[in-house]
């Protein structure tokens, strides 16, 4: 996300070593550079003006402290006042302070993934909350827009409550706030109809559905591709509505993503949560101080853990770890580690949260190329059977030219998982007496020394 912005920073702060201060003279260069990628990156105007005005008042006379450089110090004056405008942290938090169930409405225009989001939320609800989520659909205008919530409702292992086309949205609303407080649910989600543009009609109906339902949290959910239309959207359903939040969408396939850094500012209504996968966990808080980082290229090792935290079978890792410790890594462990890095979305996802200094190194690379190359690598190993899985070292001929022709590939290609496991092998065996924490000591220090170097 603006990684526009990220890489025009980072070549501007090697331009000020050896100034002793921030003046207006040597931060011009590095305020242009940092107005020209906002514009570039579908910041609102009124907005890119602010912010320009209050990283001047700030930085100007600022005293370079310690061994930080002018250009590290500029980059934390732009880090404080990014998070200043994309929200207070506290603002964004979900208020579920109400007598259950706590209504969430649910806006927004049609493909803004407002449908998977109610999924993702009542996902996140369900697995970090706890608590005991229905969802209900009031959208009878798209075809299967009902039958889409009860899929992704399913998959998110809450509880739906059922609707039809032939009904009217006001009726399922009443309908399924009295069966949730029946069946004593914490929280009800709605999920209202969208349109391909604003109309009247869309926001008479929503708006009646708010004062029918009253909910705790009204949430507008938009598309973070859309650019300035996505700011033009928030302002018409914020003039209709009593917002109390924003979703944003699609913050992964975005290059631009001038919408975090707007939509706050523009309508006041705090960011609360981000879509940073298509999976139903692929939902985030919205920490203002974290996405400025990121932004920045600084990264966001948080996010690298909790993701890791979600997605890793810590049975397994137990597992590995007392079998390492033995000596013991075959094709099976090897399977495992990949199959793990899949589910944290992958070598995209895991370089969008790493410090730019690694992920630039990284993203050299073709991400496309790496990421079929490690689906093939999985598809190899699935064609063996469980004996060569665990020993590798019947791999011979015959049985290579069996496996490659099992998942559609040359032998090469089997060699080079071999290969690759082979040295992978060799790394792990230094678990083995304690070998391998004197080493990632040593990777540590030296890394930790490197990463701070200009």
């Amino acid at each position: 996300m603006l990684q526009n912005l990220t890489d025009r920073l980072s070549r501007v702060v090697k331009t000020m070593r050896g100034q002793a201060r921030l003046t207006e003279e040597n931060t011009a260069e590095m305020l242009r550079e940092v107005r020209l990628a906002l514009l570039e990156a579908d910041v609102a105007l009124p907005v890119v003006k602010e912010l320009i005005a209050n990283i001047k008042a700030k930085a100007f006379g600022e005293e370079v402290i310690g061994s930080l450089s002018p250009g590290q110090a500029l980059v934390g004056v732009v880090q404080k006042e990014l998070t200043a405008i994309m929200g207070d942290p506290q603002a964004g938090q979900l208020n579920l302070a109400a007598q259950p169930p706590a209504v969430i409405l649910m806006a927004g225009l049609q493909g803004a993934g407002k449908t998977t989001s109610v999924g993702k939320l009542a996902k996140w609800l369900k697995d970090t909350q706890k608590k005991k989520v229905l969802t209900v659909s009031c959208d009878v205008y798209r075809p299967a827009a009902i039958a889409q919530l009860k899929t992704v409702t399913d998959q998110a292992g809450a509880e739906f409550f059922p609707s039809s086309d032939n009904q009217k949205p006001a009726d399922i609303a009443r309908d399924a706030l009295d069966w949730a407080r029946r069946h004593y649910h914490d929280v009800l989600i709605i999920d209202t109809a969208g349109r391909l543009g604003i109309d009247e009609a869309m926001m008479q109906e929503i708006s009646a559905l708010h004062q029918i339902v009253t909910p705790i949290e009204t949430l507008f959910v938009v598309d973070a591709m859309l650019g300035q239309d996505a700011i033009n959207t928030a302002k018409a359903f914020h003039a209709t509505l009593p917002l109390t939040g924003v979703i944003l969408t699609k913050l992964d396939g975005d290059s631009r993503g001038g919408a975090a850094l707007s939509v706050r500012h523009v309508t006041g209504v705090p960011i609360k949560f981000a879509g940073v996968a298509e999976k139903l966990d692929g939902l985030e808080p919205f920490d203002a101080s974290r996405m400025a980082s990121r932004i920045l290229g600084m990264g966001d090792i948080l996010a690298l853990v909790e993701q890791a935290q979600k997605s890793v079978d810590v049975e397994h890792a137990q597992k590995l770890a007392e079998k390492l410790k033995k000596g013991g890594f075959d094709l099976n462990d090897f399977r495992m580690q990949i199959t793990q890095m899949r589910q944290m979305g992958g070598m995209s996802s895991l370089l969008d949260k790493l410090p730019a200094q690694f992920a630039q190194a990284a993203a050299k690379q073709d991400m496309g190329v790496a990421e079929k190359q490690i689906r093939r690598t999985q598809g190899i190993i699935d064609s063996m059977t469980p004996q060569e899985r665990l020993k590798p070292e019947l791999l011979k001929a015959s049985r290579k030219r069996r496996i490659a022709a099992g998942a559609g590939v040359q032998v090469q290609e089997v060699n080079r998982v071999l290969a690759q496991f082979e040295q992978m092998q060799t790394m792990m065996k230094q678990f083995k007496g304690g070998k391998m924490a004197k080493m990632l000591g040593g990777m540590a220090a030296k890394g930790m020394g490197n990463m701070f170097k200009r």
